[in-house]
């Protein structure tokens, strides 16, 4: 027999909602509403995923994953100082005849998004849904994903400068 304990969280500890908002509140007004307004449409195509924000200190990233591993995102979308941007897993592999796909990883491509009605354009569509087509592990078929903060800015450590 197995037995669930639920972990209570400290209540002095901000809710996951609210450090996700403090990332957000560290952009400039016309970003701010731009990430929600992504983040919403995200959240409503990719409704059973959970979502993984990371913060690099002077960008964030929420990924849309199955799981709660990073790894296993679908979509990604980051924000720096240059805007906004929707991330593809398996870029690569994505059929992008409208060539709208940037970048050259081998993991990943992305789009800047310049407002969230972008992801409803077919094209936009389309790269969204063959990256869901192409996931290794689906996403559940019903159900509410969670937001998880996966790192914190504070928790890293300073990177050591290279010495000549």
């Amino acid at each position: 027999m197995v037995v669930h304990r639920s972990v209570k969280r400290d209540s002095r500890e901000p809710t996951p909602e609210a450090q996700l908002r403090s990332y957000i509140d560290r952009l400039d007004p016309k970003n701010q509403k731009l990430i929600r307004s992504v983040r919403a449409a995200v959240r409503k195509r990719v409704p059973t995923a959970n979502e993984l924000a990371y913060d690099y200190n002077r960008s964030f990233v929420i990924g849309y994953s199955p799981t709660d591993r990073g790894i296993d995102s679908i979509v990604a979308i980051a924000t720096r100082a240059t805007g906004v941007s929707l991330y593809f897993s398996q870029g690569p592999q994505l059929s992008d005849p409208k060539r709208m796909l940037l970048g050259s990883g081998k993991q990943t491509r992305f789009i800047q998004v310049e407002a969230a009605s972008q992801l409803a354009h077919p094209d936009v569509e389309a790269l969204i849904a063959a990256t869901i087509d192409q996931v290794r592990i689906p996403l559940p078929a019903k159900g509410k994903g969670r937001l998880i903060i996966k790192s914190t800015a504070a928790k890293k450590r300073p990177r050591r400068r290279r010495t000549k």
